[in-house]
């Protein structure tokens, strides 16, 4: 994939990037696409039907070499894995709490001089009726495109799709969107659904 723009924000080096394209050659997986050249953006991972997808999207992740930031329910940041998740770049969020979250994350998000956000707007590796549309009043709140990552098993990739700006017409972006996705297939395609949810509360967490 094409090398990364001076304005993303890095991390690793040029070891850890050799290992993870090692790690990805050996395990037969692709990772795929462009990221814009710019220092914020959110970037939504879908299909999210495994545990797998996490390891996924950490090996891409160091084969690109940017940094990113995440939510997680809060009972993943307990020790010791917490420590493995807050190095990584995750944050912890009550999910079962929705009041203000999508205003708190797009004040962290102004603040900084950097910020790449990613999550899954299923909300869950299990069949969701609904998306959770937190990731698009985020991005819209914030000024920021919204990225479409994707896990493709039957391809083996992960990879950087289009770069959706949101319009404020959530139902016409969210196809547009939604019909990017169904082509791509999880590992358990069973549990996949493209069904948005309206609610403009919908909490941003994965």
């Amino acid at each position: 994939m094409p090398d990364l723009g001076p304005s993303v924000p890095r991390r690793g080096n040029a070891l850890t990037r050799w290992l993870a394209r090692g790690i990805a050659r050996l395990t037969g997986w692709s990772i795929v696409g462009a990221l814009p050249d710019l220092p914020k953006m959110v970037i939504i991972a879908a299909p999210h039907t495994s545990n797998w997808d996490f390891p996924l999207g950490i090996l891409a992740l160091y084969v690109t070499g940017f940094r990113v930031s995440f939510f997680g329910k809060d009972s993943l940041f307990r020790p010791p894995l917490g420590w493995v998740m807050r190095w990584l770049g995750g944050q912890p969020v009550d999910r079962f709490s929705r009041h203000g979250v999508v205003e708190e994350t797009v004040r962290i998000i102004r603040n900084a001089p950097a910020f790449i956000l990613a999550l899954a707007p299923e909300g869950t590796r299990k069949r969701a009726a609904q998306w959770r549309t937190g990731f698009y009043h985020v991005a819209r709140g914030a000024g920021l495109p919204i990225v479409l990552g994707y896990f493709d098993y039957a391809r083996k990739e992960v990879g950087f799709g289009p770069v959706i700006w949101p319009s404020g017409n959530l139902e016409q972006d969210l196809e547009e969107i939604q019909a990017f996705y169904r082509t791509k297939t999880g590992r358990y395609p069973e549990h996949f659904a493209t069904l948005p949810d309206s609610d403009p509360s919908s909490s941003p967490a994965p």
